[in-house]
């Protein structure tokens, strides 16, 4: 099992330090050094008020942060997650995750999502009731210009009409793209265009104010796990090589019980077919959340290599 810190940011109680470059740079360094195998952000450039009092989150800018990070440290893998392609003009986004790409030195992997907070995409001027279309149309686009950056590439909203001048990305043929979402389409995306797949495990209640369908424990997750194989193996691709990514439980890293509870559950997951769980830390303070993640890696990270 390999573990995604997701950086502890702004979200209701969170201390307004960690919104401090210097603490961003740090705890990517501690969560390099402790073992976790990358850092992630959510995306949420336009959030309501009232949905962030509901208990929602805020978030940098994702690229622009994890590039800071990735000056900060030399081998951590840097996570959108998850970057919502419908609210950019694709070659905006390519733009952006191509330069991250570049500048860490390979070390971006590209989570990405429909988004679902209606009210955002108002702020955005993108229409909600096409986020699926353009989703599918942005990944698409994304790939085309990864794969051929000359090529123009035309689409809704949008259009190169001449040869295109366009960095490569490091990683070959194209950074790995993970798909987010629970839906029969997010298996079929992940069957067409992704080497990862990131569900969302939950209450139905918690899946459906995400808009997706309902994951509501292992035994849903273990059947659309097997879906997924079966679908990549029609379309002659190694179920192997894909990484499957959720949430990782609340574990009290000072609480032994709570611990060896967490390390079952993480048993549990990876025989389902779980390859990575991303990780909340405390986010009450800088030292809260510091101490998270040496607690976090001392005790599960190493305790497993150990």
């Amino acid at each position: 099992m390999k573990f995604t810190l997701e950086y502890p940011g702004d979200v209701p109680g969170a201390s307004p330090l960690l919104l401090e470059g210097a603490v961003l740079a740090q705890i990517a360094r501690q969560a390099q050094d402790l073992g976790f195998d990358a850092l992630c952000l959510a995306d949420h450039p336009a959030p309501s008020a009232k949905w962030f009092a509901a208990g929602g989150h805020d978030s940098f800018e994702p690229a622009v942060a994890l590039a800071y990070a990735a000056a900060a440290t030399t081998s951590l893998t840097l996570m959108t997650n998850l970057y919502v392609l419908p609210f950019r003009n694709p070659y905006l986004a390519a733009k952006a995750l191509t330069t991250l790409d570049i500048l860490s030195g390979g070390r971006l992997i590209v989570g990405v999502g429909a988004g679902y907070l209606r009210s955002e995409f108002a702020a955005l001027g993108v229409d909600f009731d096409d986020r699926a279309a353009l989703f599918d149309e942005a990944i698409d686009t994304l790939r085309r210009i990864w794969l051929s950056p000359s090529t123009p590439v035309v689409g809704e909203g949008f259009g190169a009409t001449t040869p295109m001048r366009l960095h490569r990305p490091v990683q070959e043929p194209h950074p790995p793209l993970w798909i987010g979402g629970n839906s029969r389409a997010a298996i079929r995306r992940v069957v067409s265009a992704g080497q990862g797949w990131c569900p969302v495990l939950g209450p139905e209640q918690m899946t459906t104010s995400i808009r997706t369908a309902a994951m509501s424990g292992t035994g849903d997750l273990r059947r659309a796990v097997g879906r997924l194989r079966e679908e990549l193996v029609r379309a002659g691709r190694d179920p192997a090589e894909i990484s499957i990514q959720v949430e990782a439980p609340a574990v009290d890293v000072a609480d032994d019980r709570s611990v060896q509870r967490f390390v079952e559950r993480v048993g549990e997951l990876g025989a389902v077919g779980v390859t990575h769980l991303c990780v909340h830390a405390d986010a009450r303070s800088v030292d809260a959340a510091s101490e998270f993640v040496c607690g976090f890696g001392e005790l599960i990270i190493r305790g497993a290599q150990g």
